[in-house]
């Protein structure tokens, strides 16, 4: 009789416990939460006193909505779905900047990674991942033009490892503060092109994105030794120019499937990516056929007169220029495109709103990579 009453004190004990252990344990915490043309933000944080959200489609960078918390400490807020785009926030919890703790989807802008809103719709469609996807390329080569072993991505097409096919290849180059993961990473660069390829509306291509900041072996999440280059010394102003040309290119056609012809090569950077692009182009006319300078201009066109007519007199497939009305470049970017018709050099000058932004970059890439190598 003893021993049946103690089975039974446990068993009540045993339940009472896990009781209260469910009552201890926190709810679950889903954010952001897009539902019916609106976005739920929460994130649990008891002992807060206030938490605020900042996030890229507000007016400012100051622009701030504060959440309201509930009993158990979960903050909340509700606010109107923005337009389809890719958006970062972040919560400002006693005044300290947090990402989303419930959030796995994050970008890594040079030393920030920062949470990550994308808002479907036809805008954003080609960022979503594709039925049929690529690979991604981690690759060591060795730069001798620079003296170092570094890293580039190279995306490689849907069906490359089951085919003979041999590639176009696009030199997709980032801008000032990015590495070779930023084209990948904030651009959405496979996605683009795995959607595009699919969809019939782009030429299955080889992608390459190399680290254009030539004292960085590789991004600098490697933790990896930097070496410093002085900019403004005429003996390394264009290194990593020289090495995208004598290292990088005959890297890639010795290792990869690759037509090696200069009709069938494409270089495209973004800010410091498009100013390599233009000093690439310009020091080695007929090296590349399609050139696309994104966010990026010239100060005096009459400079660049001898260049451009190096180009014309070598020949290319297309010219086509990238700009937002907004940028700070936006006025250098007119330049170039007066510089251009000056030469006579037939190109387009693709202009649309906004500013110095990747919202402005994944639309340029998924406007022109349907216009290379037809």
């Amino acid at each position: 009789m003893k021993k049946y009453f103690f089975l039974v004190f446990a068993l009540i004990s045993v339940l009472s416990w896990g009781q209260e252990l469910q009552n201890f344990r926190p709810r679950q915490v889903v954010s952001p939460e897009i539902e019916n043309g609106k976005v739920t933000f929460r994130i649990l944080a008891p002992e807060a006193t206030q938490v605020k959200l900042y996030g890229s489609w507000m007016p400012t960078y100051t622009s701030t909505e504060t959440l309201s918390k509930d009993t158990a400490g979960i903050w909340s807020l509700t606010i109107d779905a923005p337009d389809p785009e890719i958006y970062t926030y972040s919560f400002i919890v006693n005044g300290v900047m947090k990402n989303d703790d419930a959030n796995i989807f994050v970008q890594r802008d040079g030393r920030r990674f920062l949470s990550i809103l994308l808002i479907d719709g036809p805008l954003t469609a080609n960022y979503r991942e594709a039925n049929q996807r690529g690979n991604l390329d981690l690759v060591w080569y060795e730069s001798p033009t620079i003296g170092a072993t570094r890293r580039m991505f190279v995306y490689k097409p849907y069906g490359y490892a089951d085919s003979n096919q041999k590639y176009p290849v696009l030199y997709l180059l980032h801008g000032g503060g990015g590495d070779e993961d930023a084209w990948n990473n904030m651009g959405r660069a496979c996605q683009i092109l795995d959607n595009l390829i699919e969809q019939g509306k782009a030429v299955p291509m080889i992608v390459v994105m190399p680290n254009g900041n030539p004292g960085q072996q590789a991004a600098q999440t490697t933790l990896l030794p930097e070496k410093p280059f002085q900019w403004n010394d005429p003996s390394t102003a264009n290194l990593y120019i020289h090495s995208l040309v004598k290292d990088i290119v005959p890297y890639v056609e010795k290792h990869y499937r690759v037509i090696a012809d200069p009709d069938l090569r494409a270089i495209s950077g973004l800010s410091m990516g498009g100013g390599h692009t233009l000093a690439a182009t310009n020091a080695y006319p007929g090296f590349f056929s399609y050139i696309l300078p994104l966010s990026m201009g010239i100060r005096d066109g009459q400079e660049m007169d001898d260049a451009f007519q190096a180009i014309k007199k070598e020949g290319y497939k297309l010219y086509w220029v990238a700009c937002g009305t907004d940028d700070f470049l936006w006025e250098a970017a007119k330049s170039l495109d007066a510089a251009l018709t000056h030469n006579g050099l037939e190109h387009t000058f693709f202009v649309t709103g906004g500013g110095h932004t990747w919202a402005n970059w994944r639309i340029y890439l998924n406007t022109f990579a349907p216009l290379l190598f037809k």
